[in-house]
């Protein structure tokens, strides 16, 4: 299976002191065939985490699903949100889990939790990566160009949110799996913000 086939899309991921953005376009595409211009490749998945997937939408969904339901036992059990990281690492153990039969998506797990803003890393396997910034897909090496150039720590949340549009429409431009608007998802300590950006 080629790489083009699998994970076609731009998913982008950008942390600062204040919260994490997650922005993703809504092209699906399966070969060089486009099958849907409206796609969902963001799902939030509490109000203070979220998670951001390039690859095979069924699997994102999969994925998406498996994860807000141990997270609401977890919360449910112990009456306190779980830990990003432990929301990263659980989400790792079950990706790794079905390694053998590997769900078709590279995942970015964002969100704010007492130790403030963090943003992991996933592949299909659950390999398990915390950074700054990070960009997943076909589109990748383009959009990781654009954030390499102009991330800076001390960003605000409104100055990650531009810069993760902007990275994933410099994709859209360049990338011919990636396309038809731009979804991005804000998390800060006030909770969750969706939003939806045309591209002309």
């Amino acid at each position: 299976m080629s790489t083009y086939w699998a994970i076609g899309a731009t998913t982008v991921g950008v942390k600062v002191d204040s919260g994490v953005v997650l922005s993703s376009e809504k092209r699906v595409s399966y070969g060089f065939t486009v099958t849907s211009k409206s796609a969902k490749k963001i799902f939030k998945i509490t109000d203070y985490l979220g998670i951001a997937c390039a690859g095979l939408i069924g699997d994102m969904q999969a994925i998406a699903r498996s994860l807000r339901a141990e997270v609401r036992l977890y919360e449910l059990d112990l009456n306190r949100r779980m830990p990003i990281r432990a929301a990263a690492k659980l989400l790792a153990n079950i990706l790794f889990s079905q390694r053998y039969m590997p769900l078709m998506s590279e995942t970015l797990v964002g969100g704010m939790d007492d130790t403030g803003a963090h943003l992991y890393v996933l592949d299909a396997i659950g390999s398990l990566i915390e950074d700054d910034y990070a960009a997943l897909g076909s589109g990748a090496t383009i959009a990781i160009g654009i954030l390499e150039a102009n991330y800076r720590k001390d960003m605000t949340i409104d100055e990650a949110k531009n810069l993760a549009a902007r990275a994933v429409r410099a994709a859209i431009e360049r990338d011919a799996l990636s396309g038809d608007g731009i979804d991005l998802l804000v998390i800060t300590k006030e909770g969750v913000e969706e939003k939806f950006e045309a591209v002309k």
